[in-house]
This record gives structure tokens, C-alpha cells and sequence, in this order.
């Protein structure tokens, strides 16, 4: 079973392994951030042929979703021969629960010049296993394997993986790792979510190349600030390195 079945040619509806962690009756964003990037991809490769590259993914998460039909609507808002700014909705009953604005590159060879000075983190085998569901119910979290090096509450480098496949449709390694890429703000935790409530209101991800299959690993720090705004901040990793980085703003709500 995948985390989204197509029922329309612009209809997804969800399995359980959506379910929510903040609410059961609500699906985590994760998975339907995945559909969308997996969205943009295929209008892309509905209107060209040379396969442009997510380098950016904004999100704004507008409202919460109910475990049923939703709907994605992609348009080009910018095009370009070699640079595309492209927009998805995704909505519910009509109405917009996420945006996402997505910067699609040409490839080109800049293996003379590449580098980074981003740190690794532990490999997978290096890392113990850990159980998410100690802090998490739904069934999102039940979906997902990770392993965890915890610093210090708020700080820790992580490993995820996922053997259900996002959508029942062919996509890319891509859209699968950004349908996980929400799991950030909650792998961590600075306070018992029984405690404070703390969730994102948008992601953002700059890549600067996709990642490969196996795990996905996150290198994050929560940070809360004294006026009710926090951020969570990624560097996100694949078996060979860094491949980006990864922000999240919070509404921080003690209970």
C-alpha cells in the first residue's frame, strides 16, 4: 500500500500510513509534500523533455488536512529554457491547505568546481535504532524506520527510511525523500509535545543535487525563541553526503 492512491487525474486519496501525529483524524503534511514535488515533476515532463531539477522546494502549509480526497493543481508561473519557478496547490473541498513554489534548473557539468563544507554526520550502521513512536503516535510515524544520535534534547543527527512507496504511479527517488522531509521538526523534540505544542507552518529545501536510495539523513537543531516563534534547522544527507539543507518556522505553544 503507498501513501497516496490516485482516484482522478488531479485526485489523491490517502492510506493510513498518512495519519497524523499532532491528530489522528488528520494527515501529517509529509507524505502530501512528497505527492506535490512528484506532481510538478510529472507536469514537467508532460511539456519537456530535458528534466529539470527541483533546486528549491517553499511550502506553506495553509491549514490542516483530513484523512481523505485531496487535489493538486500545478501551473508554470515562470517559464524558461533553462530556469522554471512552477507552482502546486494542493486543496481539500476547495480549499488550499498547502503551496508550494518549486525552482526547476537545467543540468549542466560543474564537477571541476563542486564541494561543500558541510559536515557528515555518523552513518546509518554507526547509529543506534530508535523508536518514534516513544514520542509519536499515528500512522505516519509507524511507517518509518530511524535511526538516532542524540546530542542533547533539540539536537541530534538522524536517519529515516520508508519501504511504503509514496504514490501507486512510477516516481522519482526525488519526491520520495521530500515525503519525508517534514519528519525534521519532530525527531528531536526541546520539550514533550504533551508539554508544548510546536508545529511547522512551512518548509523549505535547497538542493544542490538529489539524493540516492537508502536512508536519509537529517543533521537538525530545534531552536525555540522567547516570543513564541521557533525554527527548526536541517542539513539533509544521503549515504554519500550532503545533498542540502532543510528550514522550518514553528508556532510555539506551551500547553
Amino acid at each position: 500500500m503507498s501513501y497516496f492512491r490516485r482516484v482522478g487525474d488531479t485526485s489523491f486519496r490517502p492510506a493510513v500510513h498518512v495519519q497524523g501525529a499532532w491528530n489522528l483524524d488528520e494527515q501529517h503534511v509529509a507524505p502530501a509534500l512528497g505527492l506535490m514535488a512528484h506532481l510538478v515533476e510529472v507536469d514537467r515532463d508532460a511539456r519537456r523533455d530535458d528534466g529539470l531539477a527541483l533546486a528549491r522546494l517553499s511550502y506553506d502549509i495553509l491549514g490542516t488536512l483530513p484523512m481523505d480526497v485531496c487535489d493538486v493543481q500545478v501551473r508554470v508561473l515562470r517559464p524558461g529554457r533553462t530556469i522554471e519557478l512552477v507552482e502546486a496547490v494542493l486543496s481539500h473541498g476547495g480549499r488550499p491547505a498547502v503551496t508550494l513554489r518549486a525552482w526547476l534548473l537545467d543540468a549542466r557539468d560543474t564537477s571541476s568546481v563542486a564541494g561543500s563544507g558541510l559536515p557528515a554526520i555518523p552513518a546509518p550502521s554507526a547509529v543506534p535504532a530508535w523508536d518514534p513512536r516513544t514520542v509519536w503516535p499515528g500512522g505516519f510515524i509507524e511507517s518509518v524506520s530511524l535511526r538516532r544520535a542524540q546530542e542533547q534534547p533539540g539536537r541530534a543527527a538522524f536517519w529515516v527510511r520508508t519501504d511504503v512507496p509514496l504514490v501507486d504511479e512510477p516516481h522519482s527517488r526525488l519526491a520520495a525523500a521530500v515525503g519525508l522531509l517534514d519528519i525534521a521538526n519532530g525527531m528531536t523534540v526541546r520539550a514533550s509535545p504533551q508539554d508544548v505544542a510546536f508545529p511547522n507552518l512551512d518548509l523549505t529545501a535547497h538542493l544542490f543535487r538529489s539524493p540516492g536510495e537508502g536512508w536519509l539523513g537529517f543533521d537538525t537543531a530545534v531552536t525555540f525563541g522567547v516570543a513564541g516563534t521557533g525554527v527548526t534547522s536541517s542539513v539533509l544527507h544521503d549515504e554519500l553526503g550532503p545533498f542540502g539543507t532543510l528550514a522550518q518556522v514553528l508556532t510555539v505553544r506551551p500547553r
